[in-house]
């Protein structure tokens, strides 16, 4: 499984029409095109942060082809409103992509 995660700016009052927007997008085949496995989403002091666990490596990849496709640009458009880029020169998704810089896995036979 690969992760990637968003950051950007949201008030936090604007939660739940953000959730809506997501429910609606993850109802349509898109989630499945793109592999996503799982979506998170979290807000914390203004900030937005978007987890989405894909099914393979390469997630951030599969969300630069997806940007074609209109429903991707409508849901990408609706956010607009709620989403503000953390980064002012923020040109695409990858760019807003934080970077893991450590992971930590249980061995088989861990207990947790």
């Amino acid at each position: 499984m690969h992760s990637t995660l968003i950051v950007a700016r949201m008030s936090p009052e604007s939660s739940a029409q953000v959730a809506q927007l997501f429910d609606a997008f993850d109802a349509t085949d898109m989630p499945h095109r793109m592999g996503t496995r799982r979506r998170q989403l979290f807000s914390y002091q203004g900030l937005y942060f978007h987890l989405q666990d894909f099914d393979h490596e390469g997630g951030g990849e599969a969300i630069e082809e997806a940007k074609t496709d209109p429903r991707f640009q409508r849901i990408s458009a609706d956010l607009r409103p709620f989403i503000d880029p953390y980064d002012p020169a923020w040109q695409t998704p990858s760019d807003a992509m934080a970077r893991r810089f450590y992971l930590w896995n249980p061995k088989e036979g861990d207990s947790q």
